[in-house]
């Protein structure tokens, strides 16, 4: 091959490689969950727990069993000291009040308030 000629492919390679990109569709990939996220979370719908806690209005009820604003729940130190223990707790309040959660959903919310309130990280 003649050596002027090697430039000149190299180029249309290239461009025709590049072409061929970006026609190709991208998939969105999902959100990343932070490495120091505990594992019983890893892929939990934040945004489904977040309206689930609303829909449920969870605040209002612990305000009027705990007092306040009904943040004096949220105690780290306290019984609730592992993010599977964490999730057990909404599951109880799940099963107490008959809310018929689905574990998925239960999931969720418990990794809502793992990132807002008690942040385990195993």
């Amino acid at each position: 091959m003649a050596p002027r000629l090697l430039p000149v492919l190299q180029s249309l390679i290239l461009s025709a490689a590049a072409t061929a990109f970006a026609q190709t569709p991208q998939t969105a990939q999902a959100p990343q969950t932070p490495a120091s996220e505990p594992a019983i979370y890893q892929g939990a719908d934040l945004a489904l727990g977040r309206q689930l806690i609303a829909q449920h209005r969870c605040a209002e009820c612990h305000a009027r069993k705990f007092g306040d604003d009904g943040n004096a729940v949220y105690r780290p130190q306290g019984r609730v000291n592992t993010a599977g223990l964490l999730r057990g707790m909404v599951e109880q309040c799940n099963t107490e009040l008959n809310l018929g959660l689905f574990p998925e959903e239960v999931t969720a919310v418990a990794a809502v308030l793992n990132r807002e309130h008690y942040r385990f990280t195993r």
